[in-house]
């Protein structure tokens, strides 16, 4: 097989400026996700140290599934868009970080949507602000995945409600544990 070429990050994101509400418009689907999760989102928020809170979401008939985690710049000389996702995995005890890699491929300059990939290219995502993108913008996001390597027939576009549901209403989903083997095939 033919070596990929290196995958082109983006460089110079301002994270102050990332931070917020996304929704999964498409994603490669994990063995360990609900098939029926919808609504899928992450917010972010800044900490005080430079790192970022991450909270994942999605919703599996009516109820809410979560789990929070950590991101950092993975060289934090380099400009480059390369983040680590660190989730701490109850139930199991002790509790065990699961690290994996969040490399923003593409970003339009207004920080309205991004394609996140990682260096297996066994995961990806197209995020937006919003909980629909336009098929236009979705068809250059699929077509630059394709360019860096990923085997775009394996995306799956995630259902959104509207309006989306809100966090503090719903009920809890207490398996949480689908989203960080979904990340991270761990």
């Amino acid at each position: 097989m033919a070596t990929k070429k290196a995958m082109e990050v983006v460089k110079g994101v301002d994270l102050a400026r990332y931070m917020g509400r996304w929704y999964e418009i498409a994603s490669f689907p994990s063995r360990f996700q609900p098939k029926n999760g919808t609504n899928t989102r992450a917010t972010y928020t800044l900490k005080d140290d430079g790192t970022v809170n991450v909270l994942n979401e999605t919703w599996t008939d009516g109820k809410r599934g979560y789990i929070e985690g950590t991101a950092y710049k993975a060289d934090p000389k380099s400009d480059e868009a390369k983040l680590k996702v660190r989730f701490w995995v109850p139930p199991f005890l002790p509790i065990i970080p699961v690290t994996g890699d969040y490399w923003v491929l593409y970003l339009d300059e207004d920080y309205q949507y991004a394609l996140i990939g990682q260096p297996s290219r066994s995961y990806l995502w197209i995020l937006c602000r919003q909980n629909h993108l336009d098929d236009e913008i979705y068809n250059q996001l699929v077509e630059k995945a394709k360019e860096e390597g990923y085997d775009v027939t394996k995306l799956k576009k995630t259902t959104h409600t509207n309006p989306p549901p809100e966090t503090e209403d719903a009920p809890a989903d207490t398996k949480g544990l689908w989203y960080i083997k979904s990340l991270f095939g761990k």
